[in-house]
């Protein structure tokens, strides 16, 4: 297996007056070319400080992260910017789509700027809205605004997709759907694609799940077969 992103011993300590947080305690983490990794543990474990660390939204207070040959540690905010924008994809738990645009128009926001892009329409065909390009988010239901930012998010063709809660503000059966579009996305593009999430019914869909405790990861699984995100139920 070719390794996409090494982190290791990462720790992030977070000061508030005189009160320190110990968000991360030495977390190692490798993700690997082509896998779906899902991200388990509950709320203040440190699952989302290491996805802001890995994918240069932040920086560790000690360790280090390596992409490829990129060595992100004390890489200054220029270089964190340019790394986000060539080889990192993020959907999180909120679309942040601009209601003035339609699906197809946010999408190519990103595209604008990227370095080989997708076309928009092919990147809404890839996450199922095929017919629902002119449609305005308004005109969406959430689990297809999701998807319209899952879309924007492939666009720019990342090697690595960071996916922090993005079923946390949806029901089950619309949260399904959204999953089912993250695999499409990891199959047909072999994005390096971690998903982070407190529900643990989702990491039967992955290659590993990696589960995050106290700041560290605690424990890894791997699962012999992916199971279908269709056939998922919460």
């Amino acid at each position: 297996m070719i390794t996409t992103l090494i982190a290791r011993d990462l720790t992030k300590i977070y000061r508030t007056g005189e009160v320190e947080v110990h968000a991360l305690r030495g977390a190692n983490l490798d993700l690997y070319e082509g896998e779906l990794v899902v991200v388990l543990g509950p709320s203040g474990s440190g699952k989302s400080t290491l996805l802001n660390i890995i994918g240069g939204l932040d920086t560790p207070t000690s360790g280090s992260v390596r992409f490829r040959d990129h060595q992100l540690t004390g890489a200054d905010e220029s270089a964190l910017t340019r790394f986000r924008r060539d080889h990192v994809g993020f959907v999180f738990q909120f679309y942040n789509l601009i209601p003035s645009l339609t699906a197809e128009e946010n999408v190519a926001l990103v595209t604008e700027i990227a370095e080989r892009p997708l076309d928009p329409a092919k990147a809404l065909g890839i996450v199922g809205l095929d017919e629902r390009l002119h449609h305005f988010p308004a005109q969406l239901s959430g689990g297809e605004q999701q998807r319209v930012a899952i879309a924007r998010a492939i666009a720019k063709q990342p090697e690595i997709l960071l996916c922090d809660e993005p079923t946390g503000a949806l029901d089950s059966e619309t949260g399904i759907l959204v999953l089912e579009a993250i695999d499409q996305v990891n199959r047909e593009l072999g994005t390096t694609t971690a998903v982070i999430t407190h529900n643990t019914v989702i990491g039967s869909m992955a290659d590993r799940v990696l589960h995050v405790a106290d700041g560290v990861i605690a424990s890894i699984e791997e699962n012999a077969e992916r199971r279908p995100a269709a056939e998922l139920a919460w």
